[in-house]
C-alpha cells in the first residue's frame, strides 16, 4: 500500500480501556483464586476457605511494556490500591506514583503480579522463557494480553505445575486457530488456576464502536487534508490548515533532491508554492504543498509524469 501511495490508519488507543480492565480484573479474579474455586463449585465442592486468597491493596503489579494500555493498566491498579512498577525500553514518563525499574530482573523480582503490554517483534519473543519466569516472585501470576509470540508457553506450563507460580492468565498464544470450528491446542488447558481467554483483550462493544470512529475521521481528515498522522505505513504529517488556494498532494520514492525536484516543476508553471509539509519513511517521502493560482490538468499530468512520482492528489 505504501509504494502505491496509500495511507492506512489503525485506532491504538480506542480499545486499550477494554485491555486495561480485562487484565485488572484478571489479576483480582487470580488473587482471589477465583477460577479454581468457580471450578469446585461447579463440580459440587463447598471449599469456603481463605487459604491463598488475597486482596489487590499493598499487592505489588509489575508492567512490561509502558505503553498506551500499560500506563492506564497501572493507573486502574493503582485506584485498587496497587504499588505500580513498570518496565520499558524506552523512557517513559510515569503516571500516578508508578515507578519504573532499571531492568526487567528488577520488576520480576518484587512483583506479585506480572502484566505483559509489549509489541511482538524480535525484541519481545520469548521474553519470558523459563529463565525470566523462574526471576518472578515465588507465588506470582503472570498475565499476557500483548502477543502470542513473548511467551514459551511450555516454560508457563512448567512453572505453574511446580508451583512456582500460583497463576496465569493467557489471551494471546504462538498459535491460535483460524476460526471457531478449529480447536485451541495448548497445555495450559485444563488447568484450574489458569484463566484462558481466545484474544478478546480489546473486544468489546465500546472498543469496536470507537475503533469505528476513530478510523473514520482520520480517514476523512486525510481526504479533507490529506494529514497522515499516525498512519502506520506512511510519512506522518499532522494537521495544517490550508495557507493557500489548492493544496498538492505529492508521494514520492524518497530520493536526494525530491523536494526541489517537486519545487521546480511547480514553478515552471508559473505558481507560488505558500508553505510545504516534508516527511519521509523508508523508500517513500510525502510533502503537502499549498501554492497560490490555478493548478489546472497539465500541472498535475506534469507531475504525475514525474519518474519519482508514485501518487499525486490535488484539494
Amino acid at each position: 500500500a505504501m509504494m502505491r501511495g496509500l495511507p492506512v490508519f489503525n485506532a491504538p488507543f480506542s480499545n486499550t480501556r477494554s485491555v486495561a480492565e480485562m487484565v485488572l480484573g484478571q489479576t483480582i479474579l487470580l488473587l482471589r483464586r477465583i477460577p479454581e474455586k468457580n471450578d469446585r463449585v461447579h463440580h459440587g465442592f463447598w471449599d469456603k476457605t481463605a487459604e491463598g486468597s488475597f486482596e489487590t491493596r499493598g499487592k505489588t503489579l509489575g508492567i512490561i511494556g509502558y505503553g498506551n494500555i500499560g500506563s492506564q493498566v497501572g493507573t486502574l491498579a493503582e485506584a485498587a490500591g496497587m504499588r505500580v512498577v513498570f518496565y520499558d525500553v524506552e523512557a517513559k514518563l510515569p503516571l500516578g506514583n508508578a515507578r519504573a525499574c532499571s531492568s526487567l530482573n528488577q520488576l520480576l523480582a518484587q512483583s506479585d503480579v506480572v502484566t505483559l503490554h509489549v509489541p511482538g517483534g524480535k525484541g519481545t519473543k520469548d521474553i519470558m522463557d523459563a529463565t525470566t519466569i523462574a526471576a518472578m516472585k515465588k507465588g506470582s501470576i503472570l498475565i499476557n494480553a500483548s502477543r502470542g509470540t513473548v511467551v514459551v508457553i511450555d516454560a508457563l506450563h512448567d512453572a505453574l505445575q511446580s508451583g512456582h507460580l500460583s497463576g496465569a492468565a493467557i489471551d494471546v498464544f504462538p498459535t491460535e486457530p483460524k476460526s471457531r470450528e478449529e480447536p485451541l491446542k495448548s497445555p495450559l488447558i485444563g488447568m484450574r488456576n489458569v484463566v484462558l481467554t481466545p484474544h478478546i483483550g480489546g473486544s468489546t462493544q465500546e472498543s469496536q464502536e470507537n475503533i469505528g470512529r476513530e478510523v473514520a475521521e482520520k480517514l476523512v481528515r486525510f481526504i479533507q487534508s490529506g494529514t497522515t498522522k499516525s498512519a502506520v505505513n506512511f510519512p506522518e504529517i499532522p494537521y495544517q490548515e490550508r495557507t493557500g488556494t489548492h493544496r498538492i498532494l505529492h508521494v514520492h520514492r524518497n530520493l536526494p533532491g525530491a523536494l526541489g525536484t517537486l519545487s521546480s516543476l511547480v514553478a515552471e508553471f508559473g505558481l507560488n508554492i505558500v508553505s510545504q509539509q516534508l516527511q519521509t519513511k523508508g523508500q517513500v517521502g510525502y510533502v503537502i504543498s499549498d501554492v497560490d493560482g490555478p493548478v489546472n490538468d497539465k500541472v498535475m499530468a506534469a507531475l504525475r509524469a514525474h519518474p519519482i512520482t508514485i501518487r499525486c492528489d490535488l484539494l
